[in-house]
């Protein structure tokens, strides 16, 4: 089977900047409140027309530019999401058609903020099966669609946003860029998160959630560097899913790698479940904290409750 690696990465933000003051004039709570407890300053919300297939193909052009390569070049577009606006059509053959790939295969995939990572350990799979040449994964959220703006213990968390990476085959003698993914689930803690019905909003056990986020999450990521054949003190960045700036200085100190590799996007973007990872991957791009060549960790957790990491080679 051939090696596999990310060749671009893609991310998209609404304009809409919501400040923690902006929040406090909707429910009960502070600046001071939300960052001690969060670490959220700000956050991005979608206009009421802007829809996760809007965000989605944004994100996804905008990775599809840094790959290099042309539409037809793709033939699976994988979308993670847990927040479109109906179940049918699948956000991902929209968009792709929206992109001008042509007849790709195209699925949404729902593992809520863990969605990204296993798009990408799916999106590696097939290029290695050979049922794939290149593939779009893009993870998209509207996030704000399923909130309850009166909820304080939700509506200070949550954003909207999408992020995207085009992942395809290493060259000929080239070790692979995306290492062995290690995922599974706590199925006996799925009430911890959920929405009840078609109408209903996001709910969470806050409290449940940290607890097993800080305590359960570092070993996983210590496997995927285990299976990647590379230890933390490798690891130029390490980029956990933004659900909590506390949770994600806990999990990096147990693991031992330094503050000023860990992605912390969560402070002006908040919670975006899927969009999370692949937007802060473009973030500290952007802010030049992403070294060509080196291996990035990648930590995903959410809802379900299901989880994922891998370790990826920087393109």
């Amino acid at each position: 089977m051939t090696g596999t690696k990310i060749l671009g990465f893609g991310g998209y933000q609404p304009d809409k900047v919501v400040t923690n003051d902006d929040l406090a004039k909707v429910v009960d709570t502070n600046d001071e409140w939300i960052r001690t407890r969060v670490g959220i300053q700000s956050r991005r919300f979608a206009r009421d027309d802007e829809t996760v297939t809007d965000m989605a193909e944004a994100a996804g052009a905008k990775a599809l530019a840094a790959s290099g390569l042309e539409p037809s070049e793709v033939d699976l577009v994988i979308v993670a999401t847990c927040s479109p606006e109906s179940p049918m059509p699948n956000v991902a053959a929209s968009v792709a058609s929206r992109l001008g790939i042509p007849a790709p295969g195209a699925y949404d995939l729902n593992a809520a903020c863990a969605g990204f990572c296993y798009g990408i350990g799916a999106a590696s799979d097939s290029v290695r099966a050979g049922s794939a040449r290149n593939v779009l994964v893009i993870g998209a959220e509207k996030m704000t669609s399923w909130i309850d703006p009166t909820d304080r213990s939700t509506c200070i968390i949550f954003a909207d946003g999408a992020g995207a990476a085009v992942v395809g085959p290493a060259g000929e003698g080239e070790p692979s860029g995306i290492g062995p993914v290690v995922w599974g689930s706590a199925g006996d803690q799925a009430q911890k998160i959920t929405i009840d019905g078609r109408n209903g909003s996001l709910k969470q056990d806050g409290q449940a959630v940290f607890r097993w986020a800080t305590t359960a999450m570092a070993p996983v990521a210590l496997e995927a560097c285990r299976r990647a054949g590379v230890t933390p003190a490798e690891i130029s960045a390490f980029v956990p899913h933004q659900a909590n700036l506390r949770i994600i200085e806990s999990i990096a100190k147990k693991l031992g790698i330094p503050r000023e590799r860990v992605a912390d996007d969560i402070i002006t973007a908040g919670n975006t479940s899927s969009a999370s990872i692949p937007l802060a991957l473009s973030r500290m791009a952007e802010q030049g904290r992403l070294q060509p060549g080196t291996p990035a960790l990648l930590l995903a957790f959410g809802a379900g409750l299901s989880y994922a990491s891998q370790v990826v080679t920087v393109p």
